[in-house]
């Protein structure tokens, strides 16, 4: 079975890029896209209710503050391999021209780093492997955070 880039790639007759040399700020770019897709996904198959609500609640899962939360995560688990980590650092550590401006720098490119590694998985048709990350790591905040109440 075909992965949604795969078909893509297909069905514009796009020629395959090289992925050693994309930037780190293109593979968030992609990333920033997929994560929200796949947020967006979880919300919708949690059923039908006021979009309103579905926007606050996707909008608190994919803010800067959010994101850098479920990397430090996934890091301070150990849920990501060498090539993973690595991919996330390279994100967190490129240099944007902007950031968000409801995040300070640090959050920002944490956030980035999650979004770099989520294009990069995406990007080399591990779609499956983002989606299992945004599991463990969206799974692990919600039992610490429930931990802290």
């Amino acid at each position: 079975m075909q992965t949604i880039h795969q078909q893509i790639e297909e069905c514009f007759a796009l020629p395959k890029q090289d992925l050693r040399t994309a930037t780190p700020l293109t593979l968030a770019f992609v990333g920033d896209n997929v994560y929200d897709l796949i947020i967006r996904t979880i919300l919708y198959e949690q059923g039908n209710r006021k979009l309103n609500s579905m926007h606050k609640q996707k909008s608190d899962l994919v803010k800067a503050s959010a994101q850098a939360e479920l990397a430090e995560y996934l890091l301070g688990e150990n849920l990501l391999t060498e090539e993973e980590a690595d991919y996330y650092r390279k994100g967190k550590s490129a240099k944007p021209l902007s950031h968000a401006k409801n995040a300070g720098i640090t959050e920002y490119r944490k956030a980035t780093g999650l979004e770099c590694l989520i294009g990069y998985l995406y990007l080399s048709d591990r779609e499956g492997r983002a989606i299992e990350l945004c599991k463990l790591g969206l799974a692990g905040l919600a039992t610490k955070n429930k931990a802290k109440e």
